[in-house]
């Protein structure tokens, strides 16, 4: 008796719990409302299994407790039984997964208007390039990346050329247009995620993955690493901010290009070639050393 009542305390807890649990989704604001759908239609379906099992445990207990007198009855076989769980197993998981299919054919299905923007990961933060006048991303490869070009762009590609360079700080986005979103890494795997949008997608060295979305809500939106990246994964957090089209807009004339960025650092190698060649280096064959033993 103390077993079955404590199985069905777990079972009307776990009920109450749900109910009155402060922890939910976040406030949506992307299309994808479908996958909170397919999250809802799993969670419906374990959790009605859940209670379910936890209820006939509690019914087993108590219905074939100890009785003096009464002897179990052996039974190893029950085709009937087996056949009733095999169908409804494979409803509750056609359940689970047709929803599930379905939304994945719209997350990898990429509108042909979606605005391209890249992102790169890297131990720990994040950065990002959006095409330029041209409307077109430049190459890129691991093997250009240095301390003047931390994305890797291909310096001898016009296209890249006009890209906007954005290192280590805030995206903006225009609110109700498509995005696609190309990841990349340079170092190991990472995983893009903004909550609110619902969508996101494993970043892995050596190759280039993507998901897209329309951003529907503006305002201020933390993007995070989903993916243990190295000891300071808990730092790699970035900011998103989705805009109207005209403040959006106006940050983008403030941004600078590849090839301004690439200006401004050659210029300042040659401020500091300069600035050397202006010292007077020392002589040293004019130097005294001290006897080893003077010194202190």
């Amino acid at each position: 008796m103390h077993v079955a009542l404590i199985l069905l305390l777990v079972a009307v807890g776990s009920v109450l719990f749900h109910l009155t649990s402060p922890w939910w989704f976040s406030p949506l604001a992307s299309n994808w409302g479908y996958v909170d759908t397919t999250i809802n239609i799993t969670f419906w379906i374990t959790g009605v299994v859940y209670i379910a099992i936890i209820l006939f445990m509690a019914y087993c207990v108590f219905r074939f407790r100890h009785r003096k007198g009464i002897r179990a009855a052996y039974n190893p076989e029950n085709k009937k039984l087996e056949w009733w769980l095999t169908i409804v197993t494979a409803v509750g998981v056609g359940g689970m997964l047709a929803p599930g299919l379905i939304v994945w054919s719209d997350f990898v299905t990429v509108p042909k208007e979606a605005a391209e923007v890249e992102v790169l990961g890297q131990q720990w933060m994040w950065s990002y390039r959006l095409p330029g006048k041209d409307g077109v991303l430049g190459t890129s490869d691991t093997r250009n990346v240095s301390s003047d070009n931390s994305l890797g762009i291909n310096p001898n590609d016009l296209h890249g050329q006009d890209d906007i360079v954005i290192v280590g700080d805030a995206l903006h986005l225009p609110v109700g247009t498509p995005v696609k979103l190309l990841l990349r890494s340079i170092d190991v795997l990472h995983d893009f995620y903004v909550p609110q949008f619902r969508a996101k997608m494993d970043v892995v060295p050596g190759m280039v993955t993507y998901f897209w979305f329309i951003p529907t809500r503006t305002g201020t939106y933390e993007a995070l690493c989903a993916e243990l990246c190295g000891v300071g994964h808990h730092t790699m957090r970035g900011t998103v901010v989705v805009e109207e089209e005209s403040a959006y807009q106006e940050w983008l004339k403030e941004q600078q290009t590849f090839k301004q960025v690439s200006a401004q650092t050659t210029k300042g190698h040659g401020d500091q070639l300069d600035l050397a060649s202006g010292l007077k280096m020392p002589d040293f064959t004019e130097r005294v050393y001290e006897p080893r033993d003077r010194m202190q």
